[in-house]
């Protein structure tokens, strides 16, 4: 019975000719030409690499400031924002008591699934005989 050859012996068979011809070209020595060109044009290449480093370090430097300087800056459209969650309080399977202010005004709220609930008014007294 006959087998067929491995993958791989058959990839070796087809890359040997390739060998024979890099074995016969090993005693051929091939120097590099150099010319004007060649070299003014790997000189620029320099230069131009030394340029897109410097220009890359003076934008991340720019950038790194541009971020340093705006760290305590509240983020934009944030400034204006006049309802805030003052305070919240879990009362178990989903439902919390919520202290929301608005416009300088505090409310208490009762939240439940599918539901929310205005329970009373706060005027900052601390005053609960006041519900209404």
């Amino acid at each position: 019975m006959m087998r067929r050859p491995h993958r791989a012996a058959a990839l070796f068979a087809l890359c040997l000719p390739g060998w024979v011809v890099a074995a016969a070209d090993a005693d051929r020595i091939i120097y590099p030409a150099s010319s004007a060109a060649a070299t003014a044009g790997a000189q620029g290449l320099a230069g131009g690499n030394a340029l897109t480093v410097v220009a890359f370090l003076l934008l991340a430097g720019a950038g790194a400031w541009v971020l340093w300087r705006g760290r305590n800056k509240p983020a934009p459209g944030r400034e204006t924002q006049r309802l805030t969650v003052a305070e919240s309080c879990s009362l178990g399977s989903r439902q919390y008591l919520v202290v929301a202010s608005y416009d300088g005004k505090k409310f208490l709220l009762g939240v439940c699934p599918g539901r929310i609930d205005l329970l009373a008014p706060l005027d900052g007294t601390g005053d609960v005989n006041k519900l209404p």
